[in-house]
């Protein structure tokens, strides 16, 4: 293992077509099991491939100031040279705007282990500062950065080492919200607007790739595609069970800028750093939450310390990827579903049990663990009723719950 825990992605780990995640959840989520193998990342070996640190901003901006000092070649005429040249400005303005607001995020003790012999700091990442509160001020950052750790600091721009308290965290969004002292921080980051982004417009990635120094590094690319939905594990076994909508950008992201910020030309942020695709032949494939996605998640941190929830109290597994399905004694038409491994909570009260394979809700037909979490968070109330049909054997019952809150274990 390296000593930069942070999200990154092998194309290999599965063959199934998904993006692996596994060190940003855990194995399961209260009342849900996630289908499981292992969820470890070989970090070491994909530092080696990719623990080069991104193009700075002072390079990225080197060949528009040669072009414009260079007389012009054929072919090409001294606007060409003049339009670079603004460019390398807008990045250089919009980098100076944001990278007093980001600040490096260090963990230095997990949950239920002993602190490291040497002391230092076990978890690397980047934070966003947004907002004030009276003497502190609070920061957005990944939840994978923070997970599991009982000490974190932040590091700012002056070099100045701070303890930082956690605010709340969500798993299923990647986000987290710290608070630290705010004396002499008087820079907050302005948030832009995700929503009307563009294909093949100019996006930075502003962040602390590799725990370098206390001075952000800034990269440089476009936003690639500005709205991504890729499939996540959130288990073992690399089946989809959730998935995310992402910023899709070939802007430099390495170990240590999850948590960072991805900006415009404007020095607004519009996403929040967060996973890349790392594998051999595999180039620019770096993804940021939504920054309107983010906004309002880190709402409910600040005022809920998490983000609220409803759920059903099942344990499940994909009936398609069970295999001994005969033991169920289903009717042969049934070849889709979700089979109940644990009930608890309101499914338990419901009489639900271990084996019954859940087909519809609300007499909508339901095939996977996905479709289930998918239609719960994104048409369901805490306190609403749901009417469940499944099979138990060969007999095919519908039962009414009503849905509670996910707690945290």
């Amino acid at each position: 293992m390296s000593l930069f825990d942070d999200d990154f992605y092998s194309t290999k780990a599965s063959r199934r077509d998904t993006w692996r995640m596994p060190r940003r959840f855990p194995n399961q989520l209260p009342g849900w099991l996630l289908p499981a193998a292992s969820g470890a990342v070989v970090m070491a070996a994909l530092f080696m491939l990719f623990g080069g640190g991104g193009e700075s901003a002072e390079k990225a901006a080197a060949p528009a100031a040669v072009a414009a000092m260079a007389p012009p070649s054929s072919g090409a005429s001294a606007s060409d040279g003049g339009s670079e040249r603004r460019m390398s400005d807008s990045v250089v303005d919009a980098a100076e705007k944001v990278s007093p607001t980001v600040v490096s995020i260090l963990g230095s003790k997990r949950e239920g282990e002993k602190e490291t012999a040497r002391g230092g700091a076990i978890g690397l990442g980047s934070g966003v500062i947004f907002e004030r509160n009276g003497d502190k001020v609070r920061i957005v950052t990944n939840n994978h950065v923070v997970e599991g750790f009982t000490q974190l600091d932040v590091i700012t721009v002056a070099g100045e080492r701070r303890k930082a308290t956690l605010v709340g965290r969500d798993q299923i969004t990647d986000l987290a919200v710290l608070e630290t002292d705010g004396n002499g921080l008087k820079q907050i980051a302005e948030f832009g607007d995700s929503d009307g982004l563009k294909a093949g417009e100019t996006a930075i990635a502003v962040g602390f790739p590799l725990g370098l120094s206390y001075t952000p590094t800034v990269t440089k690319g476009i936003i690639s595609w500005p709205k991504r939905t890729i499939p996540v594990s959130l288990g073992r076994e690399g089946e989809p069970d959730w998935e995310m909508d992402v910023i899709q950008t070939d802007a430099a992201i390495n170990q240590g800028n999850s948590g960072g910020a991805l900006v415009n030309l404007d020095g607004k942020v519009i996403g929040i750093n967060t996973l890349k695709v790392a594998d051999m032949g595999v180039e620019g494939l770096g993804f940021a939450i939504p920054i309107n996605q983010v906004k309002v998640i880190i709402q409910s941190l600040v005022t809920d310390h998490k983000v609220k929830r409803p759920y059903i109290g099942v344990v499940t597994q994909n009936l398609q990827s069970f295999a001994g399905t005969e033991s169920l004694k289903l009717p042969s038409g049934v070849k889709r579903g979700i089979i109940v491994i644990e009930a608890v909570g309101p499914a338990k009260d419901a009489g639900f049990k271990s084996g019954d394979v859940i087909v519809e809700l609300d007499g909508k037909p339901i095939d996977s663990t996905l479709a289930l979490r998918k239609y719960i968070y994104g048409s369901k109330k805490i306190g609403d009723k749901m009417a469940i049909t499944y099979y138990r054997g060969s007999k095919k019952s519908t039962v009414q719950l009503t849905l509670s809150e996910v707690t945290d274990k």
